[in-house]
């Protein structure tokens, strides 16, 4: 092994920041395109050839999975921020410690979650006020996607350590290896073989296990500074706490946020099975519009987290600066043909009128309010990447779950409408996007 890095892994301490930040953060943005791709493939698939409640089983099960994986992507954060300040300050015997430290909690955390996913999603669908058609489908695509859930988890965690050097493209091309393979199996599995959402939830994780094995032989068989070693896979207990210092606060954040999230899908499925299916074709579709705007955050952790080890201050606060207008300016490229053409899109995954329907007026009166996610993104992204996860943390939970949960509650009492319904997660968006910006204002961060 020595100590020099290859082409694929990026210094970003130096350099022109506009270049760099759009260079990594075009692997990111393509390799979550085809993550969300196959997501959808999933739902088209389902839609089209099982039928609108099992679109719905699909799809609406999405914030308990990921109240548990947002849980772990956090941890995966903390991990990658230190890495890359590792990276950034040259340690290079603290980078080896935490590259292995973060691979053994995944293992550990991994066997974890998929008991506890397991066990709790009969309690969480009835929690959720899961329509009765949908129920039985629901249950067993959840139960299949936990029991699958540490291949999903080990490719995120070997990628986080990747991106944290630098090196956005590697998990590019796992991920689009990934996505054919899960696409293929999709198609073979509901349409050949009639297995329904149990055929998608399997697809789903024979794909992530793959990727899983490819990325963590190209760690292993490396010769780079971050490669694996089985010999030094341990707890480095001095590493595991800053990890969690930093991981700990944005993994509750998105747990707790995801299980907001549950209410939310709880209050579109007073509205029955077409109206549940028609908010799991939003949020499908949504999650393609926001891939910018997340990719640029991860980018600007990456960048701070260097940037922040070899304690460079300016470039920190011009590269928040940088990041903002190129998230703001892709988001609305992207936000605009999505709302003009929402009917077509939406019919994509269902035939049905009043799937559509409903599905048209989420997209429409939600989709541009994406813009101003983008400065809680950025702001969050880059407060993380100096090792500050408290402050975005409290800040989100509070936008996302507390004030969420109070403008639902009364504006379900006020009116018996779905649009203000619909409107939950832009109001916590906006709020979350007005305190962060105050806080920014108020206080620098390098």
């Amino acid at each position: 092994m020595n100590n020099k890095v290859n082409s694929t892994v990026k210094d970003m301490t130096t350099g022109n920041i506009w270049k760099q930040l759009i260079v990594f953060m075009i692997p990111l943005l393509v390799g979550n395109i085809f993550q969300q791709f196959y997501n959808t493939i999933d739902s088209v698939v389902v839609g089209n050839y099982v039928g609108k409640d099992a679109l719905a089983a699909v799809t609406s099960t999405s914030p308990i999975s990921i109240m548990l994986v947002g849980f772990f992507m956090g941890m995966s954060t903390g991990a990658g921020v230190v890495v890359s300040q590792y990276f950034g300050a040259k340690d290079t015997k603290s980078l080896r410690r935490s590259v292995h430290t973060a691979i053994m909690l995944t293992i550990i955390l991994g066997i974890l979650f998929m008991i506890i996913g397991y066990l709790i999603t009969p309690v969480m669908l009835r929690f959720m006020d899961t329509p009765n058609s949908v129920m039985n489908d629901a249950d067993k695509y959840l139960k299949t996607y936990f029991l699958g859930i540490l291949g999903l988890m080990l490719y995120n965690m070997a990628s986080g350590i990747l991106r944290a050097v630098g090196d956005s493209k590697t998990p590019l091309y796992v991920l689009i290896f990934s996505s054919v393979m899960n696409i293929i199996l999709d198609l073979l599995f509901v349409i050949v073989f009639k297995l329904g959402v149990f055929g998608v939830a399997l697809a789903t994780i024979i794909a992530q296990f793959l990727s899983s094995f490819v990325v963590l032989f190209i760690l292993f068989r490396s010769k780079d500074v971050y490669s694996l070693r089985i010999r030094e896979l341990c707890i480095d207990f001095d590493i595991l706490k800053k990890i969690v210092k930093i991981g700990f606060p944005a993994g509750i954040q998105t747990a707790i946020v995801s299980f907001s999230n549950v209410f939310v899908q709880s209050y579109i499925n007073h509205f029955g099975a077409d109206a549940a299916a028609a908010w799991g074709v939003y949020t499908r579709i949504d999650a393609f519009a926001i891939l910018p705007l997340q990719s640029m955050g991860l980018s600007i952790t990456t960048y701070v987290g260097q940037n922040a080890g070899a304690n460079k201050k300016k470039r920190i606060n011009d590269g928040i600066k940088i990041a903002l207008v190129i998230a703001v300016v892709i988001t609305t490229i992207i936000c605009a043909p999505l709302v003009i053409f929402a009917p077509t899109i939406a019919s994509l995954f269902n035939k049905e009128a009043l799937v559509i329907a409903y599905a048209t007026t989420f997209i429409r009166v939600n989709e541009f309010f994406d813009i101003v996610a983008c400065t809680n993104q950025i702001h969050a992204g880059a407060l993380r990447g100096v090792g500050n996860a408290i402050v975005p943390s409290i800040v989100m939970i509070f936008s996302f779950v507390v004030f969420r949960q109070i403008y639902l509650k009364i504006v379900s009492m006020l009116t018996s409408s779905i649009i203000p319904i619909a409107w939950g997660y832009p109001a916590g968006w906006i709020c979350c996007s007005i305190i962060l910006f105050i806080y920014f204002k108020r206080h620098k961060i390098a």
